[in-house]
């Protein structure tokens, strides 16, 4: 075991601050994890990182959101706000400042960057699988990540190691605690579409195997509306219409971005005849803001969204009435000390078999 340092980037400092009071009350200790480390911009908009203190030997951990759009500066006489491209290039100018002087070396990225351009179709860029070789070319030892859009795509990088964590224990176990539902027979996991239908039945399996759904997208492939083909009308596939009244649905998926999809599909939850509707995802991107979920919060079409809180959500959206987010800087902490340990993170990574014990416990009362 060697020596564990931290550096987070101005993009995750709230979460970073968290997970290293965290590792002081799980190692019983008063250490500080956190290097002295700044990222300078200047006005025109170049920049450069500065490390204020040796971690030659040290085993370090840069975790970053870099999902982040918050973090600004002035660019000539403009306030500029950041992109992922800035703040994934940032990690790399951390790694340059380091110079090799670590002993070991692991990025953490809770929202992959690029990770929904993980595959390629004719002439179009990889931009993920690009960004990961990037790091390992510049001695990244290791890369974690949590709820990754495509598993794949850690074949860019065969020879490193790849871990992908499931958060989706901290949001049952949230939801369930929150709401409190006793009820388990009365609740239905739906995917919003055919890619998340494997989220939702892992839900459905730690909550004992209840009941499934999922909605088919029909997409107009002749036209590209906002970088995506519109979404001509969605089709159920589940239970009949009278076996679904009164249910509560877990709709499930990795991200809302737009939202579009997911409230579509919550309408139509509850016109079928649905009573309540939580939509659980890792990622709240709220890509083109939350009117909408104010809307049919309102309307009483949706009663909760259960999101994690390790990417950026601005606080007058954490207000929300409809807004639960759910702490998971205490999941992060305690791989960090493992790994730092040496020790075996696979049960941490799934959690599987303690979620289905503790949800054991919530069936009987």
């Amino acid at each position: 075991m060697s020596e564990l340092k931290i550096i987070v980037p101005d993009n995750f400092k709230e979460f970073g601050n968290k997970v290293n009071e965290h590792l002081k009350d799980i190692r019983n200790n008063k250490d500080n994890y956190l290097v002295d480390a700044s990222l300078i911009r200047f006005n025109n908009g170049e920049g450069k990182a500065i490390l204020r203190e040796t971690i030659r030997d040290k085993d370090l951990y840069i975790l970053s959101d870099v999902s982040n759009y918050s973090i600004h500066y002035q660019n000539y006489n403009y306030i500029h706000y950041m992109s992922p491209d800035e703040h994934c290039m940032d990690i790399k100018r951390i790694l340059s400042a380091e110079c090799g002087h670590a002993l070991k070396r692991t990025v953490i990225m809770p929202y992959l960057y690029e990770s929904r351009q993980d595959k390629k179709d004719s002439r179009e860029s990889l931009d993920c699988a690009m960004a990961l070789q990037e790091l390992t070319n510049m001695g990244v030892n290791e890369i974690v990540t949590c709820d990754v859009h495509n598993k794949g795509i850690m074949n860019a990088i065969p020879n490193t190691a790849f871990e992908n964590v499931y958060l989706t224990d901290m949001l049952l176990l949230d939801l369930l605690t929150h709401e409190k539902i006793t009820n388990f027979d009365n609740l239905i996991c739906i995917s919003p579409d055919e890619g998340a239908m494997k989220r939702a039945r892992v839900f459905s399996e730690m909550l004992g195997n209840v009941q499934i759904g999922s909605f088919y997208k029909l997409r107009d492939y002749t036209k590209v509306i906002n970088g995506k083909n519109p979404i001509i009308d969605h089709r159920f596939l589940g239970p009949s219409n009278k076996d679904m009244q009164g249910k509560y649905a877990f709709v499930v998926d990795d991200m809302i971005a737009s939202g579009e999809s997911i409230l579509d599909t919550a309408r139509l939850l509850k016109e079928i005849g649905v009573e309540k509707i939580f939509l659980v995802v890792t990622f709240a991107l709220f890509t083109q803001g939350v009117s909408k979920f104010d809307e049919y919060y309102n309307q009483g079409i949706i009663d909760r969204v259960y999101a994690t809180n390790v990417n950026y959500v601005p606080d007058r959206y954490l207000t929300r009435k409809w807004f639960q987010s759910v702490d998971c800087s205490h999941k992060l902490a305690y791989l960090i000390s493992e790994l730092n340990y040496g020790h075996s993170i696979g049960e941490l990574i799934n959690s599987k078999q303690d979620v289905a014990i503790k949800i054991k416990k919530l069936r009987r009362g």
